[in-house]
């Protein structure tokens, strides 16, 4: 069944993404005003989907990022290998006081009716040093790359970062690869970046030629400039809503072949509905829904985009694709951390129903 893709079959690499690389302080269900303690999880909206291609699906993964040389840069550096993805960094010297940083992340993971608070300390952070020019992109494609990825919260660190995000997006296209882009509208980042409209302006530079995106209608609204659809959703995991704006996204990117995300209700903190659709090549696909007991909810778009790109990757038709990543994607809100602990075999038995009976 067609995805409207033109996907390469071999390649140095299956996969490749741009992003920045961060640390993420975990003190569990302790907010941070009562810490004592925290787990570090290394992460990064792009990073995320690279890692777990890597860790769980066994694909060839690279990520193109800043790494600032003192040892939070040491420790992201070993996680990132650890993961299985090939590095492909720009160094930058801290001068031991003030940066440049690998930024830091605080998320604890709430509990019950108490939600999870995020915020951030991205001061002097070596990725918004990023520019074009960074990358030798011809020698990086010269190889072969089959899928290229980035995202929203890259293109929000800085001026620069943006456009070098377009830049790749075009070197990219060249090289014949697919190219990939996860909105991931942050509020709190495109605040001091300027606002919506510039989002609008400065996303649809990168995305133009852009054959994947993911994201939900909020994103779509407030990174593309999309009006809200027609059809009010029912429920958050009613799909109506998605699927009426998809006209109006094929007439803004009428390259975009395909356009997915993931469906959420929360009931609690720790309790979740989940499931996910995708429109693709003007075709509706919806995943079943789950009952999730959550364990931490961070990273779980990350794992549906990466199980989602891993079936069609492999070629599996339409319908697998989406239960793949909708499967992952629910698997990783059970394990502590932004990247996979599951295994292939994991994913594809809960993609066909799988239980949680053990496994003796």
């Amino acid at each position: 069944m067609s995805n409207g893709l033109q996907i390469r079959k071999d390649g140095d690499l299956d996969f490749l993404s741009l992003g920045a690389l961060v640390h993420r302080l975990d003190p569990g269900i302790i907010p941070f005003r009562k810490a004592a303690e925290c787990r570090i999880h290394v992460s990064g909206g792009e990073f995320n989907v690279a890692a777990n291609l890597a860790d769980c699906f066994g694909m060839k993964t690279s990520v193109v990022s800043a790494m600032s040389d003192y040892p939070i840069g040491d420790l992201i550096a070993e996680r990132v290998r650890a993961m299985g993805v090939r590095p492909i960094y720009k160094h930058f010297k801290h001068n031991g006081v003030n940066g440049p940083n690998m930024a830091t992340v605080y998320s604890d993971r709430g509990f019950g009716v108490r939600a999870p608070v995020v915020f951030y300390n991205r001061s002097n952070e070596a990725a918004a040093l990023l520019k074009p020019g960074d990358f030798d992109w011809k020698a990086i494609f010269s190889g072969g790359v089959r899928w290229v990825h980035s995202g929203g919260i890259f293109a929000a660190l800085s001026s620069t970062t943006a456009e070098l995000a377009a830049e790749m997006m075009k070197a990219a296209k060249q090289a014949g690869a697919v190219t990939s882009f996860d909105l991931n509208f942050r509020e709190k980042l495109w605040k001091i970046a300027g606002g919506e409209e510039k989002a609008v302006d400065t996303i649809h530079r990168i995305v133009e030629h852009v054959d994947v995106l993911v994201g939900n209608e909020e994103d779509l609204q407030k990174g593309l400039g999309i009006p809200g659809p027609e059809v009010a959703a029912k429920s958050k995991l009613d799909p109506s809503a998605f699927f009426a704006m998809m006209d109006k996204v094929s007439k803004k990117l009428p390259k975009a072949k395909i356009v997915a995300t993931t469906l959420r209700e929360v009931h609690s903190t720790n309790r979740h509905s989940w499931s996910a659709v995708a429109w693709i090549d003007g075709k509706t696909y919806s995943a079943p829904t789950a009952e999730l007991d959550v364990y931490d909810r961070v990273g779980g778009g990350d794992g549906f985009a990466a199980g989602f790109i891993y079936g069609l990757l492999s070629g599996e038709g339409p319908e697998q694709a989406i239960k793949l990543g909708w499967a992952h994607g629910a698997l990783l809100t059970t394990f502590p951390g932004d990247t996979t602990m599951a295994t292939l075999e994991q994913v594809r038995a809960f993609a066909k129903g799988g239980s949680a009976r053990i496994q003796r």
